[in-house]
This record gives C-alpha cells, structure tokens and sequence, in this order.
C-alpha cells in the first residue's frame, strides 16, 4: 500500500462532502457581498424540511432536505447505512469533530468535493466568480484547520475562464488536489476546447480533473424536472456523468494531454465495462489503436461502492482506476460512512486489489 514520508499506509476517502451554510459566504470580499446567497426553508412535515438558496433573486443551488434525528434514523434504519448525523462536521464548523470521525472510521484524508454547484447556480459571470471565490477561500480556511487531512476539489467560475485559472493557482496553494467539472457546463460538453485552458492548468499544477456527478446545464435540468422525480435525478446527474467519461475517451483530449488525470466521481462503478466495451469497439472501428490497461492509459479513475460487482469490475476493467469514497455528509443512496470499513472486510476481493483502491489509485489520481 502506499505509505506517506514516514512509511505509514494512507487510506483516503476518495469522494465526502462538505455542506454549504450560512457560513460559507463570509468569505466574500467587497463589492461581492451583493451576491451573498439567502437560505430558504419549508415548514418540517413528516420530519423534513426542505431547504433551497435564494442567488440573484432566483431560487437556485442544491441542499439536502434538513432532517429530524427521528427521521434520519428511520431512513438509516430502511437502508440500512449509516449518514453523518453531527451537523458541525457535516459543514464542517468543527474541523476537529471531522476529524475525529474520520479517526474512528480509519479514514487518514478525505477529499471534500462541493454540495451546492451539482446544479448552475447563476448564468453571470461576476455572480459565479464571487461565489466560487468565496467558497473557495472557505475550503482553504478549512484545510488550514485539518493539519492536511482534508484536501479538497476547486470551483472554477467558467463563465469568466481568466478569474477560473486564478481560482485554480490559489486553491492549489491551499490544499486543493483537483478542480471540479460537471459533465455539461452551461451550454458546453465536457471536452469542449473552450475548456482547453483549465485542462492545461491542472496539468501543470498536477491536479486531477474530479468529474463529480451533476449537471451545469440549466435546459437539460428544466427538462428532467418531471414528476418522477427519482428517475429525473437519475438521469440529470449520474446519466451526464458516465457519458463525460466516454467523451473524453473519444475525444482528442487525452492525446493533447497525456498526463491529465480524471476522477468520476459518486457515479459507482458498475458501468465501468460496458463503457470500456463500447470505446473499445468504436476505436477499432476508427482505426485507433486501444491499449491492454484503457484506465491506466488514459488516467480514469472511478469511485466504486460497495453494493457494485467489484469481482466482475475488477476482472473487465482492471484494478489500476477504481477508488472508494463514503459521500460523507450527504444522505443519499451513495452515502454510507462506513463504506471504507466494509470495503476492508470484504473477501471476495484480494489483499492487494482492496489496498489499490482504499489508497494506491487514490494517491495517484488526487496527487497525494
């Protein structure tokens, strides 16, 4: 297993969360705090509170429903999972309490990714740029406070691609390890050249591009808001998200840049062989040549839950691109903080399989 300076083995938890709140907008600066978002809640019923943002006089950007203990316990009880219950770790207000979670659950680094971006927030620019900066800077504070044991993923405002790749230079400088794409931003595609320029920076800042599953397109999201609600969340994130990982695989990108490393993350695993499958027969058709490894080729990395067929994954996709995260702090059906000690108990998996991805493949993808 990979070891740090000191020869201890790091296990990382590839994909957990912070929560945004009120909190998270101290950090704007100036004329900014003209854009600070406003919570909005709906009255509890049936043990939950619906939560939303007021941004730019729209109501706009994810939160989770708030819920009762009562609630969250019968909802652990159905699925049998266990959720971050402390709200201060959750939005990390205690830092401390975070990490010591983290302890009891033998989890050495988590890398944060955002809560409230999986959805555009704004369609302008100088909105984006503030909210992205202000979130920004509170992730760096909070890296500032974990003595290095919670790295994170940037926010990029790509509707101004030069505030972007400031963002970017100063997040590295403060622990961040990748920066944040959703599989469609805006009106553009994930390898769409306009992009070009973040991919370059995170090369040469050794960052990993963390395709976390969401959806920047407002139109495509207008589209799936139909009443079958489960099934639109379905297809607005995790759908988008599997199909960016086939386009960069069908795009010029990895050939313009080899050494980029990309994470899809919160998306499972399973899909993993039928994509490889599909590229690897169109490459034929195209004439392109597929490598023995395609993830380790091309740098893909997949996080991976425990209810995916990782015998079969690990047999068709390989061992080299699969990690494991806990979505800690979210209450969804990824969530589990303790996917990592189930994973380690598994047997249907060998020592060295289970010990690449709880921290080999992590190190390399995040850069650790």
């Amino acid at each position: 297993m990979s070891a740090d300076a000191n020869g201890t083995s790091l296990i990382v938890d590839s994909d957990a969360h912070v929560v945004e709140c009120d909190r998270t907008w101290d950090y704007l600066e100036g004329s900014e705090k003209q854009f600070r978002p406003v919570p909005l809640a709906s009255p509890e019923e049936n043990g939950a509170s619906l939560q939303f943002w007021l941004v730019d006089g729209k109501v706009r950007g994810f939160r989770f429903p708030a819920f009762s203990e009562e609630e969250l316990q019968r909802r652990q009880d159905l699925v049998g999972r266990k959720f971050a219950e402390a709200k201060e770790a959750r939005e990390l207000g205690n830092v401390g309490l975070r990490l010591e979670h983290m302890d009891d659950t033998g989890v050495d680094v988590q890398v944060l990714h955002n809560t409230m971006f999986i959805e555009q927030v704004t369609e302008r620019a100088p909105v984006e740029v503030a909210l992205c900066g202000s979130w920004n800077r509170w992730l760096a504070d909070i890296w500032s406070q974990s003595e290095g044991r919670l790295r994170w993923s940037c926010l990029a405002p790509t509707l101004s691609m030069s505030d972007a790749l400031d963002q970017i230079r100063f997040s590295k400088e403060h622990g961040a390890c990748a920066v944040l794409m959703r599989p469609f931003e805006n009106n553009r595609m994930l390898v769409d050249p306009y992009f070009y320029p973040i991919f370059e920076e995170a090369c040469r800042l050794d960052m990993s591009i963390a395709v976390h599953i969401a959806n920047g397109s407002a139109w495509l999201n207008d589209l799936y808001s139909h009443p079958v609600r489960l099934g639109a969340t379905f297809h607005r994130f995790r759908i988008p998200t599997v199909g960016g990982f086939a386009d960069v695989l069908f795009s010029e990108v990895p050939e313009l840049f080899p050494k980029l490393r990309w994470g899809f993350i919160e998306a499972s695993s399973q899909w993993v062989p039928w994509i490889l499958h599909e590229v690897r027969n169109r490459y034929r058709t195209m004439g392109r040549e597929w490598p023995d490894n395609p993830m380790e080729a091309f740098n893909m990395f997949v996080t991976c839950e425990n209810s995916d067929d990782l015998p079969y994954i690990v047999q068709e996709a390989g061992e080299d691109g699969l990690v494991i995260g806990t979505d800690y702090g979210h209450t969804d059906t990824s969530s589990d903080v303790d996917a990592i000690r189930v994973f380690r108990e598994r047997t249907d998996l060998s020592e060295d399989v289970k010990q690449k991805i709880l921290s080999d493949n992590a190190r390399r993808l995040y850069a650790l």
